[in-house]
């Protein structure tokens, strides 16, 4: 599904090195976890994936499904199957939700040569989805995002991803800022999209999110890399000690 090989990334601007050489791979069907210190160059990972500007890849590749991703525009990106959870999601005054969802799915439809979806199969398929994530009516009516509490912004985000139904989903600090109800329904709306021919890339400081979307394989990244990697246990282990035993062990 992902494919990355001594990934070199730096900040176009600065010239500051981030990323030192990231090596990872996701296949089909499976949920990968990455934890580690701020600074770490998680977000980073995730921008640089998903085409963000501003980053410099120096060395290494990345490729989805086979494909170069870093030759892709950010458009193509999300037409071949990538799709960011943002850990901030904006607002997008003056744009309706109902506008903005059925926009994106054609969009990346007409991208991949198939054809678009009707008004009908759509509102059919949004209420439906919307319903299971506890997103009302009033929701889908109003401007992206606009008024919208945090949870609520990360449930709009997790209706899209499940209307856009991705190949790879990464979920950047997805947990940020939400209550123990919020995460709980969020995470039930990711677990609902797990099936054999997509992967996730979770990307979380905390053990709570992993409770809920248990995770295949945790990878431990600090400076740069990938330093570690093992089951859910490892988790376990950074929520109990910290990351100080592991990047003494690791240095």
């Amino acid at each position: 599904m992902l494919e990355i090989k001594n990934l070199h990334v730096e900040l176009e601007e600065e010239g500051k090195q981030i990323l030192k050489g990231v090596d990872l791979t996701v296949d089909a069907g499976k949920v990968h976890a990455i934890m580690g210190p701020n600074g770490s160059g998680k977000s980073t990972l995730s921008y640089v994936l998903s085409g963000r500007d501003g980053y410099k890849v120096t060395q290494g590749s990345a490729s989805l499904l086979g494909e170069d991703l870093l030759e892709m525009e950010p458009e193509e990106r999300a037409a071949a199957g990538m799709f960011l959870a943002f850990q901030y999601p904006v607002e997008i005054p003056g744009v309706g939700n109902m506008t903005f969802l059925r926009t994106a799915v054609n969009s990346q439809r007409k991208a991949r040569g198939e054809e678009e979806m009707s008004a009908t199969d759509f509102l059919k398929s949004v209420r439906a989805k919307a319903k299971s994530l506890k997103i009302d009516a009033d929701m889908l009516k109003r401007p992206v995002n606009v008024g919208f509490s945090g949870g609520e912004k990360k449930r709009n985000e997790i209706l899209q991803m499940a209307m856009l139904e991705p190949k790879l989903c990464i979920l950047d600090e997805t947990d940020s800022g939400l209550d123990v109800d919020a995460m709980k329904l969020v995470s039930e709306g990711v677990n609902a999209l797990r099936d054999a021919d997509r992967g996730f890339l979770v990307i979380t400081h905390y053990q709570r999110l992993l409770d809920h979307i248990k995770p295949d394989v945790v990878h431990i990244m600090a400076n740069g890399r990938m330093v570690t990697s093992g089951g859910p246990e490892l988790a376990l282990e950074v929520e109990k000690n910290g990351y100080a035993d592991i990047l003494k062990e690791t240095a």
